[in-house]
This record gives C-alpha cells, sequence and structure tokens, in this order.
C-alpha cells in the first residue's frame, strides 16, 4: 500500500513542473493528429492511433498525470472532430484507463509482459465493460448486443498495440529521449 501511495505522490508532482506540462502538450498534438486518423467501423466501433503518445504521458508521468491528461485528451479530440454525441463517461473511462496503464508502468521496467498485462487489464475493464454500458446507454442498444463485437476488436487488437507500444517505447528508450525527459 506504501508502494503505491508513494506512485501516486510522485506522479502527481509531476503535475507542477514545467517540463511535464510541455511534454504532455507536445504529445496531447501527436495524439490529436494520430486520432484524426482513426477507423470508423460503424457508429460504436472504432479503432485508432492515439493510445501510443497517451501511452508515453502513462509512462513518463504516472498514473495522475495520466489520468488527467486522458480526460482533458477525451474532451479536446471531441471539440477537434466531433463524432456521435459528448459522453462525460468515456472520460472518465480514459481517465481510469490512464490511472490503469500509469500505475501499470510508472517507475517500472518495461517489458512485454507488463505491456501486455496492461492493455489486457484496460481492454476488459474500460474498453469491454465500461465502454460497452456507456455505449449501450447512449445509443439505447442491448449490452449483450454490443458487446460481441466490442470483445472480437479488443481481442484482435490487445496484442497488436501491445507490441506496437512496446517497440516503440523500447526505440525510445533506446534512443535517449526519455532519459532525456526524465532527467531534473
Amino acid at each position: 500500500m506504501e508502494r503505491l501511495a508513494t506512485l501516486f505522490t510522485g506522479s502527481f508532482r509531476q503535475l507542477k513542473q514545467v517540463k511535464t506540462v510541455t511534454v504532455c502538450a507536445m504529445l496531447g498534438a501527436v495524439a490529436i493528429v494520430l486520432g484524426s486518423l482513426s477507423i470508423e467501423l460503424g457508429s460504436t466501433l472504432r479503432i485508432g492511433f492515439s493510445g501510443i503518445p497517451n501511452e508515453i504521458v502513462h509512462m513518463l508521468f504516472g498514473p495522475v498525470v495520466g489520468s488527467v491528461f486522458a480526460g482533458t485528451m477525451d474532451i479536446l479530440k471531441y471539440l477537434i472532430k466531433p463524432t456521435g454525441a459528448f459522453f462525460p463517461g468515456f472520460t472518465l473511462i480514459a481517465m481510469l484507463a490512464g490511472l490503469i496503464y500509469g500505475s501499470f508502468y510508472y517507475k517500472k521496467e518495461l517489458n512485454f509482459w507488463r505491456v501486455l498485462a496492461a492493455h489486457i487489464t484496460v481492454a476488459l475493464i474500460c474498453n469491454v465493460l465500461l465502454n460497452t454500458w456507456c455505449l449501450s446507454i447512449l445509443y439505447g442498444k442491448a449490452f449483450a448486443v454490443l458487446l460481441p463485437a466490442r470483445l472480437v476488436k479488443n481481442a484482435i487488437m490487445c496484442p497488436i498495440d501491445a507490441f506496437i507500444f512496446y517497440h516503440i517505447a523500447k526505440v525510445l528508450d533506446v534512443t535517449g529521449v526519455f532519459k532525456m525527459i526524465r532527467k531534473e
């Protein structure tokens, strides 16, 4: 429990640093551009690419900064390119995903199994259960009707997204980008 408290307090301290805000703004711009390249597979199913810069923020700055960043980006992306109706539940779920990713990655050694476990956790809790529940409320469709397609999409995309993020993060780590950002 003490390790969890230090994880959150360390991440909270990151919020006060100018470098954190600057890096988040730059990665947010990248996320917005990548978000505009998402593939729509109907009104309730979308494949997006903006998760990569989001996860980098979660990894660098932790669960507190990650959840604030995820919530802010959810609102900004909607304001820039609205798709469907705005629903605050999606913003809260994005913040929960940021909290989960930040808890898995922050100040921990990055390996593929950790990334895959984080992706599976977020996919099951946020994407499959909570997002499907919000979509059923928003569109008036039964949860059981929406669930199979979302389960299949997440089962396929989860290992692919984990693989892509892990390799991009490893390349950025080897090139010294993360070390440069983390340097005080």
